[in-house]
């Protein structure tokens, strides 16, 4: 997974009735746009995570 700054993750939920999360990556922390990424959600926490086959990535544009 390569991501960069201003990129959106989607976490989708795992079960059912999971809600849907969004958050904007605001650090890439690993190599070459690897993982873990300091993101910053829709209620404004942050966080850093290490995103697995939930998520997808909405490039920035």
């Amino acid at each position: 997974m390569q991501v960069k700054e201003g990129d959106r993750l989607r976490f989708r939920g795992r079960r059912v009735g999971m809600k849907e999360h969004v958050a904007e990556v605001e650090a890439v922390l690993g190599q070459d746009g690897g993982p873990p990424y300091r993101v910053r959600y829709e209620d404004g926490h942050e966080a850093v995570v290490v995103p697995e086959s939930d998520c997808v990535v909405e490039p920035r544009g």
